[in-house]
């Protein structure tokens, strides 16, 4: 089974990264380098899961996962947010904008492929 994720970050050696870890294993990715490209991508076409930088011009991770739980079709959307803040107070507001989970960089790959298909099937359970 193929999983699309859209990979939101700045820096473009963070998406190739997230490509060459994701896509050995099936995932199909699409990378977008802020948050309004990321809301373009997402009403083209909606991802399976979304892995979301927190730190980002023109639109901040916080904001595009408050903007993405406030709309029905993307409510349910699994969003790892994924950030070089490390301190317990940026994990909270992660988790407090609607993110499922809160993951530092570096990340494993490991860590990183259990981590999505853990949010995937958690939202089929839900959506199902």
């Amino acid at each position: 089974m193929s999983w699309s994720v859209l990979v939101v970050d700045d820096e473009p050696m963070t998406q190739n990264l997230m490509k060459m870890m994701l896509e050995p294993v099936g995932f199909d990715v699409t990378a977008a380098m802020d948050g309004v490209e990321a809301l373009e991508c997402v009403k083209k076409s909606l991802p399976d899961v979304m892995i979301l930088d927190v730190m980002m011009p023109k639109m901040d991770g916080l904001e595009v996962c408050r903007i993405l739980r406030q709309q029905p079709e993307t409510s349910n959307l699994p969003i790892m947010m994924f950030s070089g803040k490390t301190n317990f107070t940026a994990e909270q507001e992660g988790l407090e904008a609607g993110a499922d989970c809160y993951r530092f960089k570096p990340i494993g790959r490991a860590d990183l492929i259990e981590t999505l298909k853990s949010l995937i099937n958690q939202n089929q359970a839900v959506v199902n």
